[in-house]
């Protein structure tokens, strides 16, 4: 065999894998681009969630508070009546 044939054959084999190597770099690198916007869309929604939970226990607060406050309203209300000399 001379040079020019091996050159020639190294040209006829390397071609094709060189294109199926670039394949499939294309194919892992598409693959990890999914992968990346799926766990980017997973920590968006975990982080709106987290939000909302902390909107949600501020309401919470919120009415708990105001709760307390319609009780002792009643409370006193209720005393002032038997103070009154009626029936709650």
């Amino acid at each position: 065999m001379d040079a020019a044939l091996v050159t020639a054959i190294a040209a006829l084999i390397g071609g094709p894998v060189a294109a199926a190597a670039a394949m499939y770099g294309t194919r892992a690198s598409r693959a990890a681009a999914r992968e990346g916007n799926a766990l980017t869309g997973y920590d968006n929604l975990t982080n709106q969630l987290q939000e909302e939970r902390k909107e949600l226990r501020e309401e919470l607060r919120t009415l708990r508070l105001e709760l307390a406050a319609e009780r002792m309203e009643t409370g006193r209300l209720k005393q002032l009546v038997k103070d009154l000399g009626g029936t709650p």
